[in-house]
């Protein structure tokens, strides 16, 4: 028998839920931010497609080749993985996965930076968001999928959703931690030669911060590219898909094909966004 009658939480959810879906003025920013990142992702996916798929295999291959100081071995498997992904017809669907997975990576990017900038300025916001970040990252990623459809419905707009708030905390984690392990010396430096705070932030903390930052948008495009996966379940395009319908008719080839070629485009979004990071470290 219970001693305290049970709380009607999920009463109290719906509620707000429905009030904030019954806001004329909630509803036009959730159709500004609607239209947006659909024009976003159509405008990714667009010039991604717009290239045919072998121009754009030999673009990606030599631009690692290049990126990666002409690793042959790195730019081959590149090469390799693309072709593949080509001849077993996922070409279209993993240019919908990239177009999703470069839109959530652009958003965390734009919002978490200056968040992470915020924090590292102020004790008080780093108290504040700290919390907030250790409640997104603990929250298991299906859950970020019902609050996305609620506001946004289905398809590919609740799936970048979704995935910015599920990939953004690394981002802004790293940004804050970045700029605040920048030594104290150059800081203070800066200050005797009379920088202004926007030039000491952007001549001084952010180049000497550059690594750390870049390992944050590495790991928000990683998360980013996981999230699309499972944003299948709400309709999001792409690779993603072919793996729930695979799973739905317990069809492993077709599961297998998909996977490779999700883990093909995860090496190649990986190792071209590591070349930032490193370049960023060197330049310590």
């Amino acid at each position: 028998m219970d001693i305290l009658p049970r709380l009607p939480l999920s009463d109290w959810i719906d509620w707000i839920v429905d009030w904030i879906k019954g806001n004329g003025v909630f509803n036009a920013i959730f159709t500004g931010i609607r239209n947006l990142i659909g024009m976003t992702v159509d405008g990714i996916g667009w010039l991604l497609a717009l290239p045919p798929s072998w121009l754009l295999i030999i673009l990606i291959t030599v631009g690692t080749f290049l990126l990666h100081k002409k690793k042959w071995g790195l730019a081959l498997f590149v090469l390799i993985g693309l072709l593949l992904i080509d001849n077993l017809q996922y070409w279209s669907q993993m240019i919908d996965t990239l177009s999703l997975v470069l839109t959530a990576g652009l958003i965390s990017i734009i919002v978490g930076i200056p968040v992470g900038i915020w924090m590292a300025k102020s004790s008080i916001v780093e108290s504040i968001f700290k919390p907030i970040l250790d409640f997104m990252q603990t929250m298991p990623a299906f859950v970020y999928l019902i609050p996305a459809v609620a506001f946004f419905g289905v398809g590919m707009v609740p799936g970048v959703v979704a995935s910015v708030i599920f990939a953004m905390p690394p981002t802004v984690r790293l940004t804050n931690l970045g700029i605040r392990q920048v030594s104290t010396e150059l800081v203070e430096a800066a200050d005797a030669f009379g920088s202004t705070g926007s030039q000491k932030l952007f001549k001084v903390e952010l180049p000497m911060a550059r690594g750390t930052i870049m390992a944050g948008v590495n790991q928000s495009i990683m998360l980013a590219l996981s999230m699309v996966v499972i944003a299948a379940m709400i309709g999001a395009r792409g690779l993603g898909q072919s793996v729930y319908t695979a799973v739905g008719q317990n069809n492993v080839g077709i599961g297998f094909e998909t996977g490779l070629a999700i883990v093909i485009v995860a090496i190649v979004l990986d190792r071209l966004t590591q070349v930032f990071n490193n370049n960023g470290n060197q330049g310590h």
